[in-house]
């Protein structure tokens, strides 16, 4: 089983939260940023994907990271990755954007689930302080989010339940 991570970036966080991620999860190959990515096939080579994106444009509809990923959704929702599993996790500000807070990962799952892949990380929204997300589906976040500004102090722990968590999903999805 092989297992992408694939990232793209700003600031430098969302870079650091997958290289913590592929530390704890071993078996995956080493993250990449998706602007290095020559051509998105490369995705469809992988039995699970983790996709980092940070959130920049706070209330937009469209185009929310700010990165390389917001030019490339289209694409992503024409690849076949049907029977693969795919995570997201995100960057936001719960303090500051508490009513935007992690948006940006809604719009990479949405482009992953229409290319026919299985979306799995689902994180219970109980556990975060904030307003609104367009990332909330039903009572959970479409996959981890992350506040590297005002909640540093809570990344690990969260990182480490959820590495545990997408142990058990993409190995009972085979």
């Amino acid at each position: 089983m092989t297992i992408g991570i694939y990232f793209a970036t700003t600031t430098g966080k969302t870079e650091d939260i997958a290289e913590r991620l592929h530390g704890l999860l071993g078996a995956a190959e080493a993250p990449k940023d998706i602007s290095d990515v020559d051509d998105l096939n490369e995705l469809s080579t992988h039995d699970g994907v983790i996709c980092g994106i940070p959130t920049w444009n706070t209330g937009a509809d469209s185009e929310r990271s700010g990165t390389t990923w917001d030019s490339i959704l289209d694409d992503i929702g024409e690849l076949n990755l049907s029977g693969k599993k795919v995570a997201i996790f995100g960057l936001g500000d719960s303090s500051t954007y508490t009513e935007n807070y992690c948006d940006a990962m809604e719009e990479l799952h949405r482009y992953f689930k229409n290319a026919g892949a299985t979306m799995v990380g689902y994180v219970n929204k109980s556990e975060y302080t904030f307003d609104e997300s367009k990332s909330v589906i039903g009572d959970s976040f479409c996959g981890l989010p992350l506040d590297e500004d005002s909640e540093s102090d809570m990344t690990d722990s969260r990182i480490s339940k959820w590495v545990d968590q997408l142990k058990k999903e993409i190995s009972e999805l085979n």
